[in-house]
């Protein structure tokens, strides 16, 4: 971060310029911008979203059931029919016939995918299902909620940061210009007399 390097203009010297002192209230702006606004930011994004991702598996939690289901046979229908990416899916994840037992206490029966590549009949593995025991995903973990979280903590206290250094950027190249259209000037005045003044001729 080079916001800093304008501070120096504060100095009280006597070719010291206008445009000196807005890019060092520039420099000091976006110090104080990077160093506390932009971190609280983030902070506050963070949190945001940290808490909505706990009400969000809190929820899951309490809408989901956990079971076991029993594998009662591999499904190999329509097996023909896979495109090449149903087949890797289903090299890693073979689909099975298996049989769980729904919240109410009903037995249930349908085509499950797993994650063991070798399913034997009587096989068992873990299973979520919804209230009227359909099979749903397994909810969220908090570790996992509040890892996203951090990520959109970071991302806000990163772009506010990029914003405020591209700003810093674009207000110190327009000052420079102005110098540089005061600096013409000043030449193109003094230009017919380069060289000659105070010599007499």
């Amino acid at each position: 971060m080079r916001a800093a390097i304008g501070l120096w203009r504060w100095r009280h010297n006597p070719v010291r310029r206008t445009t000196d002192v807005i890019e060092a209230w520039v420099a000091l702006t976006a110090a104080v911008l990077l160093c506390l606004a932009v971190p609280a930011a983030g902070l506050a994004a963070g949190l945001s979203a940290n808490g909505s991702l706990q009400r969000a598996v809190r929820a899951q939690y309490q809408e989901r059931v956990p079971t076991v289901a029993r594998v009662v046979r591999t499904a190999e229908e329509g097996a023909g029919r896979r495109t090449a990416e149903e087949a890797g899916e289903q090299r890693l994840r073979p689909a099975v016939v298996a049989e769980w037992t729904a919240p109410d206490g009903s037995s249930r029966t349908g085509t499950l995918n797993t994650t063991r590549q070798h399913a034997r009949p009587g096989d068992a593995f873990p299973l979520w299902t919804d209230r009227s025991g359909r099979p749903v995903p397994a909810p969220m973990h908090p570790e996992t909620a509040r890892a996203h979280a951090l990520i959109a903590g970071l991302t806000v206290a990163f772009l506010g940061g990029l914003l405020v250094e591209t700003a810093r950027r674009l207000v110190v190249q327009r000052l420079v210009r102005r110098r540089y259209a005061r600096l013409d000037r000043a030449w193109a005045q003094a230009g017919p007399d380069w060289g000659r003044t105070g010599t007499g001729s």
